[in-house]
């Protein structure tokens, strides 16, 4: 077999002369050996792979858990449960908005931390509606938390096979695998791989040195080679004389872009009314209006960003601050409980960048005709670790419908329509979900080839604690899908990512519709 080894890439040249037959190859002793940057390691063995030349011997992986900048700050400060201990210790009966305003904690913390306290009959509330400390120390599980930052602060990361059965529960509680904003440990899978050289690869070897080929040889001759002649005393690679020549590109729109508008007329031909609004909201239409409680630990599924200024807008409109208010604290008109607690009208009036589309679906209930047919292609913003599936901002396809007649079947039809003639899967399940201002609420999952199966969104029918603090008597089925997520399977692409990619050339030879 003849291989030609002039063609080759200086990396993939270096990689070869350094290895030998029956040595086992990673990444990081090349990175660590060659000097080679990450991206160009990973480059180099993808390149000779594809010709044969190296292959996988083993691929394992390994799971570790790195503290986060915030998981340092917990350890220096304490963590909410240990703070909210040592304050009511200390200071006597406090109600959780006046111990949020005295640690700077934010409620749904103090909320999140009071209930994993007051299960564990350490705090509990007094007859003024206040938390105070019924108990002498915290529970074992908080104090192996603070032992568990205490020895990442040391080590900088903890290695999962090295922790006990009783510290691997502990630390799920602080970590997540894309590292939340808030939270402590960032959970990270790392692939192992090792290779070896191939019969072909150590014969391409030998005719790189047959050669004295060293990957060291020079691509350009640039003006400042020719003024210096220090090119006299280089080995040029050789130039490909029969490249093909530049190819006539005509403009194109970005096939993304082109998605969006497909999608918006698809809905619009059917009835649809389109609604839109400001990328800054405030906490009431972000998550008040949907009756997701102030200190409780459903906000903790919106990592949102705040504005810094103004950190508050000046007023909520009426009548929906005052009824979704009542709402929230007895049930006003709705027939419900309520959530029992006092209203903070300062904390609603506090300023984000809208974290889910559905505060739009909120807006339009003020304002919609019954029956009724409304959506949006809305652009969110949610912390979050950007990865294939992920991103920090991201699009939905927003929704709602309102009639006297409309019911759980109408949804599931809707749904149906958007996984398999939107995203164009295959392969759809539903599957029950929790949403706090849906009930029921359902969740859509479709299937990629490559990626697997992962949501693509939730729905389900407004309680009416939503509907009727806003002014609407009929039932109203909602959905908020992820409409990045659908262009993936639609576009044929394996990776979010590859959505807003800089690289101009996905844009000339993908077609959107």
């Amino acid at each position: 077999m003849d291989i030609d080894v002039k063609n080759l890439h200086p990396l993939e040249v270096r990689l070869l002369r350094h290895v030998s037959l029956g040595e086992d190859i990673t990444p990081e002793a090349i990175i660590d050996e060659l000097g080679y940057k990450v991206g160009q390691s990973n480059q180099a063995f993808s390149w000779l792979m594809g010709k044969g030349f190296v292959k996988e011997k083993s691929r394992s992986t390994k799971v570790s858990y790195e503290l986060t900048d915030f998981g340092r700050k917990e350890q220096e400060e304490g963590l909410p449960a240990e703070r909210i201990f040592r304050f009511l210790k200390e200071n006597g009966p406090h109600s959780l908005p006046e111990i949020a305003s005295a640690l700077s904690l934010e409620n749904s913390d103090v909320g999140s931390a009071y209930g994993l306290l007051s299960s564990k009959k350490v705090l509990a509330m007094d007859g003024d509606k206040k938390a105070q400390a019924v108990a002498d120390s915290l529970p074992a599980d908080v104090l192996l938390q603070r032992a568990l930052l205490d020895k990442a602060v040391k080590a900088g990361s903890l290695d999962d096979e090295s922790l006990s059965a009783e510290e691997r529960k502990a630390i799920g509680a602080l970590a997540k695998k894309r590292g939340a904003q808030n939270s402590a440990f960032r959970t990270v899978d790392r692939d192992l791989i090792v290779y070896v050289l191939t019969e072909d690869g150590d014969r391409a070897k030998k005719a790189l040195l047959d050669a004295n080929i060293t990957g060291e040889e020079l691509g350009v001759l640039t003006p400042q080679m020719i003024q210096s002649g220090s090119w006299k005393n280089g080995t040029f690679r050789p130039y490909g004389i029969n490249a093909p020549t530049s190819r006539l590109i005509p403009g194109r729109r970005n096939a993304y872009s082109s998605y969006l508008q497909w999608v918006k007329d698809k809905l619009i031909a059917l009835g649809f009314e389109e609604f839109d609004g400001p990328l800054v909201e405030n906490e009431f239409w972000n998550g008040d209006a949907l009756f997701m409680p102030q200190f409780h630990s459903a906000r903790d599924i919106h990592d949102v960003y705040y504005v810094k200024d103004p950190v508050h807008c000046r007023e909520i409109e009426e009548p929906w601050l005052s009824q979704v208010a009542r709402t929230h604290e007895d049930g006003w008109k709705t027939g419900s409980r309520g959530w029992g607690y006092t209203f903070d009208h300062e904390f609603t009036r506090r300023q984000v960048l809208r974290s889910q589309g559905t505060v739009l679906s909120a807006h339009q209930l003020t304002k919609a005709k019954v029956p009724g047919k409304y959506f949006g292609v809305v652009r969110c913003f949610r912390y979050d670790q950007v990865d294939a599936t992920h991103g920090a901002d991201f699009y939905q396809t927003e929704g709602i419908v309102l009639g006297n007649d409309v019911n759980l079947r109408n949804l599931l039809g809707l749904l149906k329509m958007f996984a398999e003639e939107i995203a164009g899967a295959e392969e759809v399940k539903y599957v029950p979900g929790y949403f706090p201002f849906t009930e029921p609420s359902i969740e859509v999952h479709i299937k990629h080839p490559v990626l697997g199966w992962f949501e693509l969104g939730g729905s389900g029918i407004f309680r009416p604690e939503v509907t009727e603090a806003l002014g609407i008597d009929v039932p109203v089925l909602a959905w908020g899908l992820g409409i990045d997520r659908m262009a993936l399977m639609h576009l044929g692409l394996n990776d979010l990512r590859e959505l807003f990619t800089p690289d101009i050339e996905s844009v000339r030879t993908r077609r959107g519709n």
